[in-house]
């Protein structure tokens, strides 16, 4: 017979991570200029407050709100197109 150990409470559980905590980073002038030249639609979307599916969708759409790149099937997104739409070039 093994020694049982004690579960945490469920109900503080449930409340440890909530919708209200943001899971994408803080994106400041800096850490955006950090990113280099280019960046992925993806990570291009979390900077402008939007998310992945509707990046794709509006990328496809050609109505992404800054220029992209088109290599292969993939989509690239110029650093310096986002730092101007948010004025801070």
């Amino acid at each position: 017979m093994t020694d049982a150990v004690p579960m945490d409470d469920p109900e503080e559980t449930i409340g440890r991570d909530t919708a209200t905590e943001p899971t994408d980073p803080a994106w400041t002038i800096e850490s955006i200029r950090g990113l280099g030249m280019t960046t992925d639609v993806e990570t291009a979307a979390s900077i402008l407050g939007f998310g992945r599916t509707k990046a794709y969708e509006l990328a496809k759409s050609g109505d992404f709100p800054v220029r992209l790149l088109r290599i292969g099937r993939r989509y690239v997104v110029p650093v310096p197109a986002i730092l101007r739409l948010l004025g801070a070039e």
